[in-house]
């Protein structure tokens, strides 16, 4: 479990408060704009291991993560499941779909309580075409995820250790918070590592003791700590 007891929710729904509007996406945007985007979003909370999202569904909402984890799963041709990300508290997902006007390309699944808020597709796009910064900001955020995916395509040839230090700095990169130790992260299932860096659970495992023994990280029931991100990307030189 990725959260701690206070972090629990329950599975009802929740009326649109303000926390939506403080949103990373929605920071520095007119506030009437925002309003009005926002005056339709429904706010739910979700268990962990749910199905938010499958892939093939029609674009209908674009969510916002207010709090908790998801990961951004598909398929390769053998049916093995395969991670493409893992998004956390002022991420947005969903937002592809209205855009192409096709069906979804992934399926996203909650991995610790959750609360999301769904905006409708048709607020999410008349944002987009009535503030400019708001499709710069779309426009970044793809940029970077984008930078992220290529940055891990260049790796797929490298070491083990190379590929979970490049995995942790990933996530380190997207959802990592400063603490009094360094940088924190989930502690993700060894599985959910696995399945973004390509390599064997055991292997993961593996290399996870292996960097905890060089104090590279430090890992209690639901967080991991990397002291120092500069010492961990030396490891891929």
């Amino acid at each position: 479990m990725l959260h701690s007891m206070e972090d629990r929710f329950s599975s009802r729904d929740h009326s649109p408060s303000l926390s939506i509007r403080l949103a990373p996406f929605f920071e520095g945007l007119p506030e009437e704009a925002v309003e009005r985007a926002t005056a339709n979003v429904v706010i739910r909370s979700h268990p962990p291991n749910q199905v938010i999202l499958l892939e093939n569904d029609w674009g209908s909402s674009v969510y916002f993560i207010l709090s908790g984890w998801v990961k951004i799963r598909t398929y390769n041709l053998d049916g093995r499941e395969v991670t493409l990300n893992i998004l956390g508290k002022g991420e947005l997902f969903g937002e592809m779909a209205p855009l192409d006007e096709v069906p979804r390309s992934t399926d996203v699944i909650t991995l610790a309580p959750t609360v999301i808020g769904n905006m409708p597709a048709q607020d999410f796009v008349r944002l987009l075409n009535t503030e400019p910064q708001a499709g710069i900001r779309l426009a970044k955020l793809m940029a970077r995820r984008l930078r992220q995916v290529n940055r891990r395509l260049r790796l797929r040839e490298s070491d083990s250790m190379s590929r979970v230090a490049d995995i942790l700095l990933f996530l380190a990169d997207g959802q990592g918070k400063q603490g009094a130790n360094g940088t924190e992260i989930p502690n993700l299932p060894h599985r959910e590592l696995s399945s973004l860096s390509g390599l064997a659970r055991e292997t993961v495992t593996r290399v996870l003791s292996k960097l905890e023994k060089k104090g590279l990280i430090s890992r209690d029931r639901d967080v991991l700590c990397i002291p120092d991100t500069h010492a961990l990307e030396r490891l891929m030189l």
